[in-house]
């Protein structure tokens, strides 16, 4: 098994997450999304896996401060937001075998199953 997990080194989500797959002896890339911004077309192909709504970090300074019209945005206009400014990505981004299946890091239940643990 391939895993990739997308973040940044400071989040808090992200080190439980880091913590977690170690104690599970787990192995993983770790991709800081600060320093090397997904490509648009990866970002692409997470939209197609997850959908835009779940893959938006709405706690954010970046997400406030877009406009009221981001309510109404489509899947291609959220693509272009988050290709432009991955701090729109909500943390951590789980990519198994080149293919996106979970975002965010709560219930361990739910992370084996989509790790397939």
């Amino acid at each position: 098994m391939s895993l990739q997990v997308y973040g940044i080194p400071n989040c808090g989500t992200c080190k439980k997450a880091f913590n977690w797959l170690q104690n599970h002896n787990i192995d993983y890339e770790f991709m800081n999304t600060k320093e090397n911004p997904p490509t648009r077309d990866q970002i692409q192909n997470w939209v197609k896996s997850l959908g835009s709504a779940p893959m938006r970090n709405t706690s954010g300074q970046s997400y406030r401060a877009l406009s009221e019209e981001k309510k109404t945005w489509t899947d291609e206009q959220w693509i272009d937001a988050f290709a432009n400014d991955a701090m729109l990505l909500k943390r951590p981004l789980f990519v198994k075998d080149g293919t996106a299946v979970l975002v965010g890091f709560r219930d361990e239940t739910v992370i084996r199953e989509k790790l397939e643990l």
